[in-house]
């Protein structure tokens, strides 16, 4: 029997984390599954998959808090390292109107973060797995009409930031993925989106795992379509 495969999913606590850590839980994997506090969701889960589900106490926006969670998992070996947290704060409003804090704060929350955990968690993860970090469709600058531009610009920014550690990683054999997910109904997406989860999260999931062992960076929809920067 080949041995079970490990996710760290960081940010996890709810909404599309929480449901990627079930999705995951009941694919038969290993999954490390993080939360800056206490998770009902979590705790729940774990009740259901004891066997399966460890939960992980990480702030993403401390890299002390970062870098104790690496030192906790120094041992372990992941098949896929998915990043997941994110904020969204005044999404309907204008450069002008934003508050310097509310955009400080998605600027490190969803951008300078994510790619410290990549960046102090990329040797775990095996030569043949999947580096991943949840962006966005509006994330692409060339298919922009200006929807939610604040937050849309940290997504951008992440962009950015992961095109750079794959220039700097040429030879990485890992596949680098940027995944959009879809416009989806959490507390973060609104009652407005057009998605439920379960319209995104398996098809995120079985694109991820598709992409394992291809190396390269790609930003790519739940389908696996390839989108532009």
């Amino acid at each position: 029997m080949a041995a079970k495969k490990t996710i760290a999913i960081i940010g996890a606590s709810r909404g599309l984390g929480l449901a990627m850590a079930q999705e995951y839980c009941a694919r038969n994997w290993n999954v490390i599954a993080t939360a800056r506090g206490k998770s009902a969701g979590l705790d729940a889960l774990r009740e259901r998959y004891p066997a399966a589900l460890e939960i992980e106490n990480v702030d993403i926006v401390d890299l002390a808090s970062v870098k104790a969670l690496r030192e906790r998992l120094a041992s372990r070996k992941l098949n896929t390292l998915f990043v997941n947290a994110g904020i969204c704060k005044a999404h309907e409003l204008t450069p002008l109107a934003v508050s310097d804090r509310d955009f400080l704060d998605m600027m490190l929350t969803n951008a300078l973060s994510p790619m410290r955990v990549i960046e102090a968690f990329q040797n775990l993860v095996a030569e043949d797995g999947v580096i991943a970090a949840m962006s966005s469709e509006i994330g692409s600058i060339g298919n922009s009409v200006g929807f939610w531009e604040l937050y849309s610009s940290s997504k951008a920014a992440l962009n950015m930031l992961m095109k750079a550690f794959s220039e700097r990683h040429p030879d990485d054999p890992r596949a680098l993925l940027l995944v959009a997910p879809g416009w989806v109904r959490t507390e973060m997406g609104g009652e407005e989106a057009a998605l439920e989860i379960s319209d995104s999260i398996p098809l995120v999931v079985e694109m991820v795992e598709r992409n394992a062992g291809i190396p390269g960076l790609r930003f790519t929809d739940r389908h696996g379509e390839v989108l532009p920067w």
